[in-house]
């Protein structure tokens, strides 16, 4: 779901994976996990109400299992008077837009795992700065950093914008082979991201890393 605030650019960056790839997953090329069927409004085909109808069938219940990928930060609908911050789709009932925070209420207590993808759904990004009205956060501050639902799954964070494909799809991979009982919390970090191929793998071996460790951030350009 890219309801949040946020700009689509983890969508795009997922789209580089290679191991595994988008195509390894939505076609079952991978031994042991199962073929996954994906809805995203970046890379769909369908559009409008033939796009939503997943989410509507996914919030009854009607599609089961499924895991929950958040982009985007969470914006405060209860600051204001009146009026919405970020809205995903419009009550058939109602005729009204569906908040990104009901979308989220509905869809994660029935989710197999629910994944905060990049910075702005990690810890609210650039719109969690002082003076922006959204009061946006991350998920992990909206649902509760000691959040658990029914089924005991994991709520998770990829933070760093835009996040390493392999990571999200290898995370993916993961929640698609185990049940949630078996991964348990100590596969995260204090910070909820997910240890198993960001711990070492993506800092440790950054050509970088030696200069971030003295504080060599930037190069002047020669006039």
């Amino acid at each position: 779901m890219t309801a949040g605030l946020g700009c689509d650019g983890d969508t795009v960056a997922m789209t580089g994976a290679s191991q595994p790839s988008i195509e390894d997953l939505v076609l079952g090329g991978i031994p042991g996990i199962p073929k996954v069927r994906f809805h995203n409004p970046f890379l769909a085909y369908e559009v409008g109400e033939d796009f939503m109808k997943f989410f509507y069938a996914a919030a009854a219940g009607r599609i089961d299992p499924f895991i929950l990928i958040v982009e985007g930060s969470i914006p405060n609908e209860k600051n204001k008077a009146g009026g919405y911050w970020a809205s995903f789709g419009t009550d058939p009932t109602t005729g009204q837009p569906i908040t990104t925070c009901e979308w989220i209420d509905r869809l994660a207590p029935k989710a197999w795992a629910i994944i905060g993808a990049g910075t702005c759904a990690a810890y609210g990004g650039i719109h969690a700065m002082h003076g922006n009205p959204t009061d946006a956060m991350g998920l992990a501050d909206y649902l509760g950093w000691e959040w658990n639902q029914r089924r005991a799954s994991r709520s998770s964070t990829l933070r760093a914008v835009p996040f390493t494909p392999i990571t999200l799809w290898g995370h993916c991979s993961t929640c698609f082979k185990w049940p949630p009982t078996v991964c348990r919390h100590n596969s995260f970090d204090e910070q909820r991201t997910v240890v198993e191929g960001t711990g070492a793998r993506l800092m440790k071996t950054c050509w970088r890393l030696g200069k971030n460790s003295c504080g060599i951030l930037t190069q002047a350009r020669a006039p």
